[in-house]
């Protein structure tokens, strides 16, 4: 057995591998793995928030402490891995957790281990979207069927109950 500094690896969508502490740990694989911003009644895909340097996220300095961003905008970051079955693609696991930004002042708010938690969710295909309320969860639901109709289709129900939304609300 070689001995020296192993580390956890990430395989991004181009095949490229970092490396991260040091121990041999695994590997994990972000190929199937995509990033949404939602931000009040609006939701885009935003890759950047896998490597926390979306378009929100640059020039930010965040803090653990929410009262450091009193005038913080919520923003909600969901991932959502795809998956294939019998009947082809469809979104296999959607995990949303929230961060406050405060443009003007350069500061925000998130807890970088929800986050992770949140990441890791949706790669084991579990749907974690409660939180979110009604004007984001009809926000993502829209994304997901205008992305890619045939896979929100292939969906699991449980997926589409979840984001549900009473539209005489």
């Amino acid at each position: 057995m070689k001995t020296g500094k192993k580390g956890f690896n990430i395989i991004s969508r181009s095949g490229d591998f970092t490396t991260h502490g040091g121990y041999v740990t695994g590997t994990l694989n972000l190929s199937n793995l995509s990033s949404i911003l939602i931000h009040g009644d609006e939701a885009k895909i935003d890759l950047g928030l896998i490597h926390a340097k979306s378009s929100v996220e640059r020039g930010i300095k965040f803090s653990t402490n929410k009262e450091d961003v009193p005038n913080g905008e919520l923003y909600w970051v969901v991932w959502v891995t795809v998956d294939q079955n019998e009947k082809g693609p469809y979104y296999a696991g959607v995990a949303a957790c929230p961060m406050l930004i405060d443009r003007e002042a350069r500061r925000g708010w998130k807890i970088l281990p929800h986050h992770v938690n949140r990441m890791d969710d949706a790669l084991k295909r579990r749907i974690r979207v409660s939180e979110l309320g009604p004007v984001e969860k009809k926000a993502l639901r829209n994304l997901l069927i205008s992305h890619d109709e045939k896979m929100w289709e292939n969906s699991s129900e449980e997926l589409k109950q979840a984001l549900a939304v009473d539209e005489e609300k």
